[in-house]
């Protein structure tokens, strides 16, 4: 997939947004060395560790990360025929969506031992979890809440004043909202799990400066934030950084 700058879609997606969607932008803590061969699909801490699931066919992975070096501690790949996308911890197991392939795959969490492949009803995309049910995307304005079975409860479509917002893609449950990356724009949007508003916007254009940009180096994707600390990070498609962020009201 080829990554373009989209101010325009930007400005469209926020046109009209009223004094209720608050707008934010990001200023940048720290930054850490990530890894330019992770085309990231999920990110997340759980037990004080770092996790990473990536995509592409013939590059999937799931990975434990050093913070701190960006270093692949460990490394489980998938199959050629596997596009690797959204993962998420829950009650002692691994969830990890794929693409394409209509299948979810789920891990023991402390081992990483395969238990079980469920069928998907769709394209996987982004995956959260609210510490009761799966939360998850399909690249379209709505949000599916899944039992660890992977059978649907309900659904939310997510809209920004009144406005279909499309391509959710990799998600993170923060503080009882989900934050969830629109893919193809440098957008983050904050939306309440009840009933889909989108509460807040956050603008991350500018994070990964122009300077450390290749060729290959793809859209802004993936969330996370340490429970243990609150800390919120970012990353990108083949990015060379990993940013430690803060929100600040955009101006």
């Amino acid at each position: 997939m080829i990554r373009i700058l989209l101010p325009l879609a930007l400005a469209l997606l926020c046109a009209g947004c009223s004094a209720r969607v608050k707008q934010y932008k990001v200023e940048v803590v720290k930054e850490y060395p990530h890894d330019t061969g992770a085309y990231t699909q999920g990110l997340f801490f759980d037990g004080g560790r770092f996790f990473e699931s990536t995509g592409q066919f013939g590059e999937s992975s799931f990975r434990e990360v050093e913070l701190a070096t960006g270093k692949v501690l460990s490394k489980m790949n998938f199959q050629q025929k596997y596009f690797g996308e959204g993962s998420v911890m829950l009650g002692g197991n691994l969830y990890i969506l794929t693409w394409l392939n209509k299948v979810a795959f789920v891990y023991d969490a402390k081992t990483l031992e395969y238990k079980q492949t469920y069928s998907y009803p769709r394209e996987g995309w982004g995956l959260t979890t609210d510490g009761k049910s799966l939360i998850a995307s399909d690249g379209s304005a709505r949000l599916y809440f899944l039992t660890p079975e992977f059978k649907q409860e309900r659904y939310v479509d997510v809209k920004m004043d009144g406005r279909s917002v499309r391509n959710l893609n990799e998600l993170e449950y923060i503080d009882g909202k989900v934050w969830a990356n629109v893919y193809m724009t440098d957008l983050i949007v904050i939306i309440n799990p009840t009933d889909g508003t989108v509460e807040a916007s956050i603008d991350c254009s500018g994070l990964l400066p122009q300077k450390l940009r290749e060729p290959r180096t793809d859209v802004l994707n993936g969330i996370a934030q340490d429970p243990a600390t609150g800390k919120i990070y970012l990353t990108g498609k083949y990015w060379p950084r990993l940013y430690e962020v803060r929100l600040v009201p955009a101006k």
